[in-house]
């Protein structure tokens, strides 16, 4: 039985957004309880072990050099994950256009080694670049190189002159941008779709436009073990205690909380962390964004396909797989030895087999025949949608001694999640007279 202890702020879900604002609370000196009714950490983020294998639920991809704000720090430099390993891609991707596979998109810097990654790192600087079966790249020699001044020239924005331009559906944005036709839908618009879950590119540009400002700047990366190292770091950096598994929330007030089986706790704050369907049920007339909709699916294979950390994208057949990728060659902890993992996914509900594996066949230039499917992960609510106009700041402040947070208050990536949290935090600290302490992650913009 839970003790109906007394604690200064209850925090309602225990995803990234209320772990990171545990965080920043803790570090004041405030006594906080974290109550998360899944049985772990992490929320979506989240990994299931399976025979040595570990995969991912909704197979996000992180871009560690994205910034929800031009104070906040990369991924690698954020309070609390210093210590997390990240596994880079190789540079650029693979994109399979006209039955071929083409190597193109190099970010203008590499993503920073980070601790865990070395060997992946020097794997890729000796992997041969030519890609087998592969022609000139899309639209020629001559985009190519268009296409790698106009990633530098993006990497090289300040942060402010993203949101500059005027806000538009980033699909509409996009023929604006400089590169020719070819290059934007055999790249810029197959990278988008998987970076954002967005299979007709809906998303606000001042949304997308940041993703592929990360992408040029440093490339994209899984963290190593799978999704659910990130909460369970952020989680492993609080006090013993706490944060309490299996505690339904089912009600909230400005000074305590009600539970399913746990009785009421009282509080002097309460913060709604939860994603934005169970958030909504707490705080009736909250928004609640449209979300895209994704499924993951991982099969066993007993060789790789072939041996690169690449992404691969499909511009053949754009409304079917958000991206694919051997991931126990970009991160080997997720495979047991002497076996290979496949992870592939895609916009919608579950596919047919067969369809999706003539299509994996395809991309790979493989046969899947001998491929097992070890789990099929479909997530109705994935990514919360983006669409033009987005406000990327959304209140946190709903009421004295009542907050909320989210990717669904922000921009749905890992990154916006953990500023909603910060943001959150400093806005309660100052709901509560206390006074923020700086960390690195620019923790005094929120005590105005």
């Amino acid at each position: 039985m839970l003790e109906p202890a007394h604690a200064d702020v209850v925090i309602v879900g225990a995803g990234v957004a209320g772990l990171t604002a545990a965080r920043q609370l803790t570090r004041a000196g405030v006594d906080v309880l974290v109550l998360e009714a899944a049985g772990t950490v992490g929320g979506r983020m989240s990994t299931e072990k399976i025979d040595g294998f570990r995969l991912d639920r909704t197979g996000q991809l992180l871009t560690p050099s994205h910034r929800p704000c031009p104070d906040c720090p990369d991924l690698p430099g954020t309070d609390g994950l210093a210590g997390l390993a990240l596994r880079p891609f190789a540079p650029g991707v693979l994109v399979h256009s006209e039955g071929r596979r083409h190597r193109t998109g190099e970010p203008a810097h590499r993503p920073r080694r980070t601790r865990g990654a070395l060997s992946a790192a020097r794997a890729l600087a000796s992997a041969p670049r030519p890609v087998r079966g592969s022609r000139p790249p899309l639209g020629g020699p001559l985009d190519h190189a268009r296409l790698g001044r106009a990633l530098a020239r993006f990497a090289a924005l300040p942060q402010d002159a993203l949101h500059e331009r005027p806000e538009r559906p980033v699909g509409e944005a996009l023929p604006e941008r400089g590169m020719p036709g070819r290059t934007l839908d055999g790249f810029v618009r197959p990278l988008l779709r998987a970076l954002l879950s967005d299979p007709d590119l809906v998303t606000s540009s001042r949304a997308a436009d940041p993703a592929l400002h990360a992408y040029a700047r440093g490339g994209l990366a899984v963290p190593e073990g799978g999704a659910d190292a990130v909460p369970e770091l952020l989680a492993a950096g609080l006090p013993p205690g706490t944060v309490r598994t299996g505690v339904r929330v089912t009600g909230v007030a400005t000074n305590a909380v009600t539970t399913a089986g746990h009785g009421r706790l009282r509080c002097r704050t309460v913060l709604v962390a939860a994603d934005a369907v169970a958030a909504a049920e707490l705080l009736p007339g909250l928004h609640v964004p449209d979300f895209h909709e994704v499924t993951v699916v991982h099969h066993a294979v007993p060789e790789p396909p072939f041996g690169e950390a690449a992404l691969l994208l499909d511009a053949d057949r754009p409304g079917l797989l958000a991206h694919t990728c051997v991931i126990s060659q970009v991160d080997p902890s997720r495979a047991p030895a002497g076996r290979a993992l496949v992870s592939s996914v895609l916009f919608g509900p579950p596919p047919a087999e067969r369809a999706l594996r003539d299509r994996l066949a395809a991309l790979y230039g493989a046969s899947t025949s001998g491929w097992e499917t070890l789990a099929v992960h479909h997530a109705p609510r994935a990514v919360p949608a983006m669409p033009a106009p987005h406000d990327p700041r959304r209140p946190v402040r709903l009421l004295d001694g009542l907050y909320v947070c989210g990717d669904h208050r922000e921009t749905s990536t890992v990154q916006g999640a953990m500023h909603s949290g910060r943001r959150a935090a400093h806005a309660v600290l100052a709901g509560l007279g206390v006074r923020c302490v700086p960390d690195a992650a620019g923790a005094t913009e929120a005590a105005a």
